[in-house]
């Protein structure tokens, strides 16, 4: 039974880390609380019910393809709507509720209000010591740490990735150095809109469907940035093993509502205790 907790919290941590670096990466460049992150994740599980399910694609080509779609609507959005509101938090937030709602709508008018099913492109289980591991979720697993990987390497050694950086910790200073913001901030914008669509496109298969499927998500998002410390990369990494792990736990001893009202407990104790959350001093 442990080792299936283990299992089962580790798989669901990779897809909550996927969801907060781009919501974290967003607030620390731009200082925008993007609630419209959850629907970025929806148009990616969209493009997978539409190219997969529809047309026939392959299941990792339409993955692909629902990142992309993503993450150029999210470079279109930066550029036309949220540009102006860099800095500007309380704007910037409610820019992003009204884009949200904006998305929401237009899935609505596309797909319509039903929750629809992917079918699965992976089928079994396999067993990992007691534990019972379905192929489907761990393909989605291995994907996100993948993806994950290619996120650390990029910010670590790609030049736009350490311009990114350098905006984030002081972008007057990087200004200085040559580096131009506005690029820096729509790359930023696009790079965290893709990983909210290839959480999205991976999870298309496990779960429903529709309009509204992001604001879980967008929810579990949120608590895990906040627990980490909001614009904090390695905070949203820490905080998306804890959600995952400690909601495997309650949801397999209890259930998954009570695993929720933990989640936020924790959040509450910890920014109690400490109000920057717990890495959030390490990144600005």
């Amino acid at each position: 039974m442990v080792e299936q907790v283990v299992v089962n919290g580790l798989l669901s941590s990779l897809i909550y880390v996927l969801m907060a670096l781009g919501f974290t990466l967003i607030f620390g460049i731009m200082r925008i609380v993007n609630f419209a992150h959850g629907e970025f994740y929806m148009v990616g599980a969209m493009a997978v019910l539409f190219l997969f399910g529809a047309l026939g694609w392959p299941f990792f080509l339409a993955v692909v393809a629902g990142g992309l779609l993503s993450g150029i609507l999210g470079v279109v959005v930066e550029r036309t709507l949220f540009r102006p509101l860099v800095g500007d938090e309380l704007a910037g937030m409610i820019m992003s509720l009204a884009v949200g709602v904006i998305l929401q709508s237009v899935a609505l008018l596309l797909f319509g209000p039903s929750e629809q099913s992917v079918s699965r492109p992976f089928t079994g289980t396999w067993s990992l010591m007691s534990a019972s591991v379905p192929w489907d979720r761990t393909i989605v697993g291995l994907c996100a740490l993948g993806i994950l990987v290619l996120f650390y390497v990029f910010l670590k050694y790609a030049r736009l990735g350490l311009a990114m950086q350098a905006v984030a910790q002081d972008p007057d200073t990087a200004t200085l150095m040559g580096i131009e913001p506005g690029l820096v901030y729509r790359a930023a914008f696009g790079l965290a809109c893709v990983l909210a669509g290839l959480a999205g496109a991976l999870m298309a298969p496990i779960y429903t469907v529709g309009p509204y499927m992001g604001e879980l998500p967008m929810l579990k998002a949120f608590v895990v940035v906040i627990l980490g410390g909001l614009g904090s990369l390695p905070g949203a990494v820490l905080g998306g093993f804890l959600i995952g792990l400690s909601e495997s736990v309650v949801t397999t001893l209890v259930n998954s509502t009570v695993a929720l009202i933990v989640s936020f407990v924790m959040v509450l104790l910890i920014v109690v205790a400490r109000p920057s959350g717990l890495m959030g001093g390490s990144v600005r």
